[in-house]
């Protein structure tokens, strides 16, 4: 850590407190002898791999908002669609990985909706999957009725 005063790399800790989301330390310079304050921040940023490549941080919002409008209209409590982020959010942070592929996620979502609500679960496949055609999507029907 340098010092902000006199750009020593040497200091010593005087204070350290929580801060609520981190925590507050007090240092000493041992070059100049002036106090400073640094905050440190636990970081558990997680990013999520698309299918081109890039990478974004997982965003829980997004998430809701994706699997919201798949159950739009449809007979399926708020509290269940909290219910199927909060996992898939517990999975992320809990899996100890910096980067996730973006279809761990998605085959996920499709999981929980297949389980509570078949219609919610081909919108959200039609997009997720990219089913290009109604072809697609009658063999994903087929599929999942158990047809095929």
């Amino acid at each position: 850590m340098k010092c902000p005063h006199c750009g020593h790399t040497q200091s010593r800790v005087i204070d350290t407190r929580d801060s609520g989301d981190g925590i507050r330390r007090r240092r000493l310079c041992k070059q100049c002898g002036k106090r400073f304050t640094t905050y440190e921040q636990i970081s558990t940023a997680v990013h999520i791999v698309k299918s081109d490549g890039r990478r974004e941080p997982f965003d829980r919002t997004k998430l809701l908002n994706g699997i919201r409008v798949a159950c739009a209209k449809r007979p399926i409590a708020m509290a269940d669609l909290e219910g199927i982020v909060e996992q898939i959010e517990e999975y992320v942070y809990g899996a100890g990985k910096a980067e996730i592929p973006s279809s761990t996620i998605g085959n996920m979502v499709l999981d929980r909706l297949k389980a509570i609500d078949p219609v919610a679960y081909i919108r959200f496949a039609t997009v997720y999957m990219e089913l290009p055609d109604l072809e697609a999507v009658r063999r994903e029907i087929d599929r999942l009725m158990g047809r095929e």
